[in-house]
């Protein structure tokens, strides 16, 4: 309110400096509340923490401003950013009323609000006067030392209740996040079973290509038999019957193979004759 007094009272510096870290801070705000993607609402937030920050060192508050960028900005966004990462960044909010009318019992309660926020700070600035917080810094010490001995004796009872806040807080969550297991902990055999029950393929898939011709994704590959394993190609693929075909002397490879004979490659055309190979 320090500030906002002096904004209001003609000093350049300190008027430009309210009114452009207070529109970036309400910008900030309003793009937490009409953002549908978490990671947009938590980066608007860190917007307004900064500029508040920058507000709490233009009220000859420097410890605050600083732990708004340290510890909040820094720390608590950030975890907030890395939880939002491992969640999924790609999900909007649903927008879907689970209780009829919320909505708009939330626009007229937010209006009610921001009209008696208004009007207790424009009372409270009525014939107030610039004072800043030197000569409080002054009487106790420091910036730092003032803000102790205000939490700690007239604000004593409000500072302990907020501890007790945020670890009820976190005992909920912790509660919350707990899920109880109704059924033992499946074993690896009993997984391998449940696999076999199913009829699915049990194993690896067989890799694509042909033996020492192709490695192309869409050649399948051989079989002892002869024949082609569909497993080996991709099943878009196969629905598209985009499938390389097999040529001869891969199959006339695979049949040495199967018989344990060693395999001699086809002449090429445009290279030297037969090589051996086992």
């Amino acid at each position: 309110m320090n500030l906002l007094a002096a904004a209001t009272s003609g000093n350049t510096g300190e008027t430009a400096t309210f009114w452009v870290c207070a529109i970036l801070a309400v910008t900030g705000a309003l793009g937490l509340v009409l953002s549908r993607k978490t990671v947009h609402s938590a980066l608007f937030v860190a917007l307004t923490m900064i500029n508040l920050a920058i507000l709490y060192v233009a009220n000859e508050a420097p410890f605050l401003g600083l732990v708004q960028i340290i510890v909040y900005t820094g720390a608590v966004m950030m975890l907030f950013l890395f939880v939002l990462m491992i969640v999924g960044v790609d999900t909007s909010d649903s927008l879907v009323e689970t209780i009829r009318g919320q909505r708009l019992a939330a626009i007229v309660a937010g209006l009610g609000l921001g009209i008696l926020v208004v009007a207790g700070i424009g009372s409270a600035l009525t014939g107030m006067t610039s004072v800043g917080l030197e000569e409080a810094n002054a009487a106790d010490g420091g910036n730092v030392q003032g803000i102790a001995r205000l939490l700690f004796t007239d604000y004593l009872f409000a500072f302990e209740l907020t501890s007790a806040l945020l670890i009820t807080a976190a005992l909920g969550a912790v509660v919350l996040a707990h899920r109880e297991r109704w059924a033992p902990k499946k074993t690896q055999r009993q997984l391998a079973e449940a696999r076999f029950r199913s009829g699915e393929h049990p194993g690896a898939l067989p890799n694509p290509g042909v033996y020492a011709r192709h490695n192309a994704v869409d050649t399948p590959a051989l079989l002892p038999d002869r024949t082609t394993s569909p497993l080996s190609v991709p099943v878009p693929l196969r629905a598209r019957g985009d499938l390389r075909a097999v040529d001869a002397d891969a199959v006339r490879e695979t049949e040495q193979l199967a018989a344990g004979e060693p395999v001699v490659a086809a002449p090429d055309p445009a290279g030297p004759g037969e090589t051996e190979r086992s």
